[in-house]
Parts: structure tokens; sequence; C-alpha cells
């Protein structure tokens, strides 16, 4: 099957704004997604790890989606997240998200139990097609076992491809480990590998990767788009020091919190540094620290009103 007419390239984990009283913030949200977009963002990848989607309800998730389509954007560079511990709920949002026409759905593995098997997991994926029950529907799979504490080995995506082969078509490798996106690119030709870090992108992109979804995109996608656009120059290297160098002063603190603390001085916003417990916004001395490490790399720390 071929997947040309979906995106590849950088996918946007776009954080979700808060207001103080911890309603999200649909407005800001929109303009943001939008913001990505015009910055050169590929696709949007909503509802993961960054976006705090663990901390929204399946409802939260839908009405934030329906804002985003009747907000402007298209939902074919929509890649929402929607794997949850219960099946209920990941069939519900799944559902949802195919019924907009999002062009695919970014799939945790039940995350809750741990030390379950391959059957286990190949039973929770086989569920949600089953009940989904739709040609459209397109799965990205979610790897990243440092947060869920189980993911997708190498001989269970075989057989998910082999049971589901127009179905499951890719997926974010959240490992932090490369010698595993290297295994999956190598394994896999032709099945959608995005490295979940930029640190890998260049690495990646020379093995066949479709690109990358980043959380540091909310903050760096010119760059990262930029590369994608030169990896095969000879200044190809150079950019990727420079996005990673960017991406190693920013993980120096926790993750949403220090890009919300950015988008804050960006769009000179105060109110983005808001999280939801129990995530908890940069104090002020951390936040002076990264904000200085960022002007120590000449990072652009402009103000753009458009995203406001």
């Amino acid at each position: 099957m071929s997947l040309d007419h979906y995106p590849r390239g950088v996918l946007v984990p776009a954080v979700t704004p808060f207001h103080g009283d911890l309603a999200v913030d649909e407005k800001r949200f929109v303009a943001h997604c939008k913001w990505l977009l015009d910055e050169g963002a590929d696709g949007l990848a909503v509802f993961g790890t960054t976006s705090e989607a663990n901390s929204l309800s399946p409802g939260e998730r839908m009405e934030l989606l329906e804002r985003l389509i009747e907000g402007g954007v298209a939902a074919d560079v929509l890649m929402p997240g929607t794997g949850c511990c219960a099946i209920p709920d990941t069939v519900a949002l799944t559902q949802h998200a195919v019924s907009h026409d999002c062009f695919g759905v970014l799939m945790l593995p039940p995350f809750y139990y741990k030390g379950v098997s391959d059957d286990g997991i190949f039973a929770s994926i086989a569920e949600v097609v089953q009940r989904v029950a739709d040609s459209r529907l397109r799965i990205y799979l979610y790897h990243i076992p440092p947060m869920a504490g189980v993911g997708f080995s190498l001989p269970l995506i075989e057989r998910l491809l082999k049971a589901y082969p127009q179905i499951v078509v890719g997926l974010k490798d959240s490992s932090g480990d490369w010698k595993n996106t290297q295994a999956l690119l190598e394994a896999f030709p032709g099945f959608e590998v995005f490295p979940g870090s930029e640190t890998y992108l260049l690495d990646a992109l020379r093995l066949g990767g479709a690109g990358c979804i980043s959380a540091t995109a909310n903050v760096n996608v010119a760059a990262m788009r930029q590369l994608i656009e030169e990896w095969n120059t000879s200044t190809a290297e150079a950019m990727q020091q420079r996005i990673t160098a960017v991406r190693a002063a920013i993980q120096k603190f926790p993750m949403v919190a220090a890009l919300k603390a950015i988008l804050a001085e960006m769009h000179d916003a105060p109110g983005w540094d808001v999280v939801r417990p129990p995530l908890v916004r940069l104090g002020s001395t951390a936040r002076i620290q990264l904000l200085d490490s960022l002007a120590a790399l000449k990072f652009d720390l402009g103000h753009p009103v458009s995203a406001t």
C-alpha cells in the first residue's frame, strides 16, 4: 500500500494549553496548532504524551479535535492519540477520529498492567480493529516503554503487519534507543517509522525514516523541517548538531513544563505555562536557566503574535 498521500516529515505532538482553572484553552490550542502548520509542520500528532493526553478525558479529546477541524485545521494532517488502558475508550476515540477523516491515529498499547505478553497486546489491538471496523482506519503504533512500561516488540510488529497490512502502517519510536529505531527501519522497509526525538532524525532519514514526531517541534519545527528538506546536502550534519543542541538544552528540564515556559516567552503570554497536575510549571530559577541556555545557543525567542 502506498502512503505517499499521508503526511511524512515533522509531525508535532502539540502541547495543550490550559486556563488558570485548568480548563482547556480551546482557542489557544487551535491557534497554536495553526501556527505550527504555518511554521512548517507537516502534520499534528495531537493528544500524545506532550499534549498531556492522559490528563484529558476522552470527552475533552473529542471536543478539542472537533474544535481544531472547525477552526480550519484540515483533518488530513491530524494523527490524534487514541490509545487508552480501557478498550472501550480506545475504540470510542478511534471511531471519532476516523469518522472525522483524520489520516491516522497514534495508538499506545494498554499501559496499566506491566509484564503483559505480546499475545495480550496483540489481542488488544485486534479487538480495537474489529470493533472500529472501518476501512479508513490507519494505526500508527506508539512505542514509549520509558513512560508506558510496555511496548511493541519486533516480533509483535511483524505479527500485526501480517494480520492488518492495510491498517497498521507505522510507528512512533520513543524508546530513546537508536538501535531499536535502526532495527525497525531495517526489518520493515516501507513501514512508516518516526523517531520520537529529532536527535536521531538525520540517521533515520538516511535509512528511509518517515521523519520525526518530536515534543520540541512545538518550539523548533522550522529547523527540523529544513533538515528534512536538505538531509542529503553538505550542511545536514551542522543542522543536525544544532537541533540536537537545542533538544539537549530543553530536556534538562521537565519536558512539558519547559516547552510551555518557552511558548510563554515566545508569545509574550504568561498563561501559556499552566500544566495540569501532577505536572507542575517550571519555577522561576529553572525558567531563567532554560531561557539563558537557549539564548546561549542563539535560539530565536522572538514574539510572534499569531499564536496568542
